[in-house]
């Protein structure tokens, strides 16, 4: 099947995990559980946007007035007397609006001693004043289940004394490496051997999207090893990455290991290049990601198929990768049979997003994935593309 229509199977059988409460000062990436409405009004007062002066709007009629200058209220603080007809408060930035004024004259516009103001100009009722709720009114919904928490999303809990807010469980990823050529980090490597390079790369893709990985260990090419190892790692976490293994090899075992485990298989490979041999299944409502062996192949298929899918899970309403229509900065010498996904790097030119593709393209290319923020959809059938080529990219 194509990748939309996998992503789309897929998707179809994920549900987000249940919700926790965590501090706000460690909420940071974490997706709200529930709408928020505001409880209070923001600003709760009318407040001045200035260092001035309050006053009755209607005392600036005949202009230039002399006022006399009753007070003063800092920001937190509270003006002692009202304001009557000739009088005014000086006024800090963000201090409530004392009663019995309805405007503010920037300390600048006019002239004053400590006990006298005079005015200039003529003032209507409500001028430089930031009313109450101009930011948020309460009531309103200001967060909505789904969100991720940012920096403003933080804030606006923040003013609602919102300290523990119901936010989605992180969805802990197991992950397995298969393959009797993998050798572990920090030793010396062995001939016909190659370092475990998918197990770090798919931590970090992982982490980077707020997901918490959890390394299960690395399997030679046996099915009962792989699946008594994601026995193991589906006690220990809500969802399984395997990296090898998913081709028709003699030694391509797991799809053989989740037979033994009696999974429910909803796909077993996709129409791209790279990536387009895999394995996703079910076990005990678990989803299990079968990957290429090959890390640049299997990132291409985690971004477009099990990233949305896990994304979901991990309680997110905008799941689906942002979408963007790129051209080429420049020219892609091989012709594309099957649907090709190409990967490389975005930049804004005359107007127009230009994205800029490595030569090194392959499956086995990890070099390439290396800085990349955005990929392309090449349709199959396609032949050379010349530069300037539009594409229906995606961001990574």
């Amino acid at each position: 099947m194509t990748y939309d229509e996998a992503a789309r199977l897929i998707l179809g059988r994920i549900e987000p995990l249940a919700s926790v409460q965590v501090n706000l000062s460690e909420s940071s990436g974490r997706i709200l559980a529930e709408d928020v409405t505001a409880r209070y009004s923001v600003p709760p007062f009318d407040r001045s946007p200035y260092d001035g002066y309050a006053f009755r709007a209607e005392d600036s009629t005949n202009a230039p007035v002399t006022l006399r200058v009753i007070d003063e209220v800092r920001a937190g603080g509270v003006s002692r007397v009202p304001v009557k007809s000739g009088e005014a408060v000086k006024i800090l930035t963000g201090a409530i609006i004392p009663e019995g004024a309805d405007a503010v004259v920037k300390y600048e516009d006019t002239d004053f001693t400590e006990t006298e103001v005079i005015l200039h100009e003529t003032f209507r009722s409500g001028e430089n004043i930031i009313r109450a709720g101009e930011d948020i009114m309460a009531g309103e919904v200001i967060a909505r289940i789904g969100d991720v928490i940012d920096a403003g999303t933080a804030g606006l809990l923040a003013s609602q004394n919102i300290l523990f807010p119901k936010v989605f469980k992180r969805p802990v990823v197991g992950i397995i490496s298969t393959g009797n050529e993998l050798q572990d980090l920090d030793t010396e490597l062995q001939k016909g051997k190659i370092y475990n390079t998918s197990r770090y790369t798919f931590e970090t893709a992982l982490r980077l999207e707020g997901f918490t990985p959890y390394f299960a260990g690395t399997s030679g090419d046996s099915e009962h090893d792989i699946a008594a190892m994601i026995t193991n790692a589906l006690d220990k976490s809500d969802t399984v990455v395997i990296t090898g293994g998913v081709s028709a090899g003699d030694y391509d075992r797991t799809p053989e290991a989740l037979n033994i485990l009696g999974a429910e298989v909803l796909i077993r490979d996709v129409e791209i290049k790279p990536g387009g041999k895999c394995v996703y299944a079910l076990i005990a409502g678990k989803l299990v990601c079968c990957l290429s062996g090959n890390p640049a192949s299997a990132l291409t298929n985690y971004y477009i198929i099990a990233r949305p899918a896990l994304r979901k899970l991990s309680g997110r309403k905008d799941y689906m990768s942002e979408e963007i229509d790129v051209v080429l900065g420049n020219s892609f010498a091989k012709p594309s049979p099957q649907t090709r996904i190409i990967r490389g790097t975005l930049a804004i030119s005359d107007g127009q997003a230009v994205m800029n593709v490595p030569s090194g393209q392959g499956n086995g290319v990890l070099s390439s994935m290396s800085g990349s923020n955005v990929m392309a959809v090449i349709p199959s059938g396609s032949g050379k593309l010349p530069k300037g080529t539009r594409l229906k990219g995606f961001m990574i």
